[in-house]
């Protein structure tokens, strides 16, 4: 499950940049890029978790 977390982190990046920019209120557009951001970096964590095709051939 955890390899699946890191397109899962991109995806909801971009679902807070269009919901941030798309409301229109006074912090949402700051609070979507935060969000983003954030989410960005969980997405760069879990990256360690997706399985490496070239060494389980080695293997």
């Amino acid at each position: 499950m955890k390899r699946y977390l890191s397109s899962v982190f991109i995806i909801l990046s971009a679902v807070f940049i269009i919901i941030g920019i798309g409301l229109d209120l006074y912090w949402s557009g700051i609070a979507g890029w935060g969000l983003a951001f954030v989410s960005l970096i969980f997405a760069a964590y879990f990256t360690k978790y997706i399985p490496n095709e070239k060494q389980d051939k080695k293997s």
